[in-house]
């Protein structure tokens, strides 16, 4: 009974950093590169996100409650998995260490970013250009974003393709591959994108 509970949560979990997670990563890397166009072009798209019907109620029930049973649930993961990457030094153990290490990087990073932005806005804080231009001022906020964001996209592409595997979309080792292909593009491709954005307010 222990065991299925366990399996069933930890398949929760992997659902949950692909949808609503992932994909609102997705949504917010894709606002954020507005700001390649200037600060009006990002206000427009900041002010257009904070319009949105329902907003604390899409906020609080399809973002910040899976984000954090995702992040709770994976820390417990990641400090309870046993990590063999040192010892036989394959490819995929090595995805399977860096997962892990990921995860917690993205939870720190997350928790911050959340707290400079959404709890600032709750106590009265613009969230616009300027916000963001005046945070990545500081060379050292910059490097802990670009290392953020890095960590946070590597964590949902590579849980992307674990997520496959364990909802048996990918079952043979060929299908595994492609899917680590895909994986690595969407990575490099979302990378870009956020790195665009980052350096777009400096």
């Amino acid at each position: 009974m222990a065991g299925n509970r366990e399996f069933n949560y930890r398949r929760l979990h992997s659902l949950l950093g692909v949808i609503p997670v992932g994909l609102f990563l997705t949504q917010h890397l894709v606002v954020n590169h507005f700001a390649t166009g200037g600060e009006e072009s990002f206000n427009q798209a900041a002010h257009f996100m904070e319009s949105l019907p329902f907003r604390y109620f899409l906020e609080i029930f399809i973002i910040f409650l899976p984000l954090y049973f995702h992040a709770i649930y994976g820390i417990y993961i990641a400090f309870t998995s046993k990590n063999n990457a040192s010892k036989f030094g394959y490819f995929r153990n090595w995805m399977f260490l860096l997962q892990r290490v990921s995860g917690v990087i993205t939870f720190i990073f997350v928790t911050w970013h959340i707290w400079e932005t959404r709890v600032a806005a709750a106590f009265g804080a613009e969230v616009n250009f300027q916000m963001m231009e005046n945070i990545l001022s500081n060379p050292l906020m910059l490097g802990f974003y670009v290392l953020g964001v890095l960590s946070t996209i590597f964590h949902f592409a590579n849980g992307l393709w674990s997520f496959c595997v364990s909802w048996g979309l990918t079952v043979t080792p060929r299908s595994q591959l492609i899917a680590t292909y895909v994986t690595i593009g969407i990575f490099v491709a979302l990378s870009i994108v956020g790195m665009r954005a980052i350096f777009a307010f400096v």
